[in-house]
């Protein structure tokens, strides 16, 4: 899978948060999008997700311009390609470990589960409650949903913010993992450690 982006121009409420952005993404390649706070990092991100809609400029999907996509299409999308690690981690904390990585609790008890869950250092804690769980494991509960996907495009908000330098390592390697296996990563931070790896960087 590829990206492609022509002058991206993005304004909410009136305010132009950035304009005529273009970059391409190749298949396996790990992106930052970087810069102060308040810069227009995740409205980026989430542009590229279509999320956010932009006001002029296009997003091509494998030569597919999917900039018009409808709603329907953008469902499809998010459904089979894409998994998205926010930093509020999209964790349903009254449900188990193992459910939040398949959020269908028919697959929950699949030894994939618990193969990816040991992968991503949370193995045999699959019954646990996810409220027990601390920010840097909900982190890898988010990459884990992303593996058992096997997502095509990861967009991940910060994904090691607040975390203590174990967890910073292992969320950073698990991210370069996924991208050696052919995924799209695409990462809105400032941590200077994870822009360091990147194969390319979108300041903003």
């Amino acid at each position: 899978m590829e990206i492609r982006v022509n002058n991206l121009t993005v304004k909410i409420f009136g305010k132009k948060i950035f304009s005529d952005i273009s970059f391409d993404i190749k298949e396996g390649e790990m992106i930052a999008i970087t810069g102060k706070s308040g810069c227009g990092k995740t409205t980026l991100l989430n542009t590229l997700g279509f999320i956010q809609p932009p006001n002029n400029g296009e997003i091509f999907i494998d030569k597919i311009n999917a900039t018009k996509f409808n709603d329907k299409q953008k469902t499809k999308f998010w459904h089979e390609y894409a998994t998205f690690i926010y930093q509020d981690y999209g964790i349903i904390e009254d449900e188990n470990v193992a459910y939040n990585v398949t959020l269908n609790k028919a697959t929950a008890k699949n030894k994939e589960v618990k193969d990816i869950l040991q992968k991503v250092g949370l193995g045999g804690r699959e019954k646990e409650l996810a409220v027990v769980l601390s920010g840097g494991e909900k982190q890898r509960i988010g990459i884990a949903r992303a593996i058992l996907k096997k997502a095509s495009i990861i967009y991940a908000d910060e994904p090691t913010a607040s975390l203590d330098a174990n967890n910073r390592e292992m969320v950073i390697t698990l991210l370069r993992e996924c991208s050696k296996q052919g995924t799209i990563v695409v990462l809105a931070t400032h941590d200077e450690r994870l822009v360091q790896i990147c194969d390319k960087v979108i300041n903003m």
